[in-house]
């Protein structure tokens, strides 16, 4: 927690910006700048419409045994 600075390495304007990376704690966790996965974003959007369906499916009414009009 003592170097939050974030610094960046590869600031030659010649490097791509994709592989530029920033160095935290010292250098032991860098973070690179990119792009997110094509499989990834399909799970997102595949939990995503899981969310809808379930909350439209199962979360309706008050809850359990707390119907009023039965």
């Amino acid at each position: 927690m003592s170097d939050q600075s974030g610094e960046t390495r590869g600031t030659d304007p010649q490097i791509p910006h994709h592989q530029q990376t920033e160095n935290y704690g010292g250098g032991h966790v860098q973070a690179y700048h990119g792009r997110i996965n094509g499989w990834l974003l399909l799970v997102y959007l595949i939990m995503f419409v899981w969310a809808l369906y379930y909350g439209y499916a199962y979360w309706g009414g008050l809850g359990p045994g707390l119907d009023l009009s039965q």
